[in-house]
């Protein structure tokens, strides 16, 4: 295990909404037997409602200021040695200070899905505030990509099937001794 995996045992899926962060998040956590957080999921929790809920009540800049304060809380348990993979939303790895904290604090993995999987995932999907508009959805899956190029790792998933992305993440350099 290399040695910044060693000192913060976190494992930060970052990525476009619908490229697979929870789904292959929660495999590649139990096949590694390590804890499995979704901070999306811990954000609706803390607020008693759904992203899109609190998109549409209090726009984004509070949902993402709710955002760091979640890594915030689950990078402070990483910390104290407790291995975890979590998966942060679409937009989280666009804020320097978000980036920041989870570059320092494990490694980061870019799931690098190709558009037309993404559109084909999300579009028929409501609770998701930020790709109601198509041509919305295009740019700011564009205007992400620099954003995400930034993680420590690139994997491109090459179907849908969450096991391959795990073994595919499991063939990095990050585990071995």
């Amino acid at each position: 295990m290399i040695l910044k995996l060693k000192l913060t045992p976190g494992i930060y899926l970052v990525g476009f909404m619908g490229c697979g962060k929870s789904t292959v998040g929660r495999a590649l956590a139990e096949e590694l037997g390590w804890g499995f957080f979704d901070l999306d999921e811990e954000i609706e929790n803390a607020a008693g409602c759904t992203v899109s809920e609190i998109f549409d009540a209090r726009g984004e800049a509070a949902f993402r200021q709710m955002e760091t304060t979640a890594l915030r809380k689950r990078i402070a348990n990483v910390r104290t040695g407790r291995p975890q993979v979590i998966a942060l939303g679409g937009g989280a790895f666009s804020i320097q200070e978000n980036f920041d904290l989870a570059f320092h604090h494990g490694i980061t993995i870019w799931l690098d899905t190709p558009y037309d999987v993404i559109y084909r995932r999300v579009s028929a999907e409501s609770h998701r505030p930020l790709a109601r508009d198509p041509e919305r959805l295009r740019h700011l899956y564009e205007s992400r990509r620099d954003d995400y190029a930034r993680a420590d790792y690139r994997v491109e998933p090459r179907d849908d099937e969450p096991a391959h992305v795990v073994a595919r993440i499991l063939e990095l350099p990050i585990l071995t001794p």
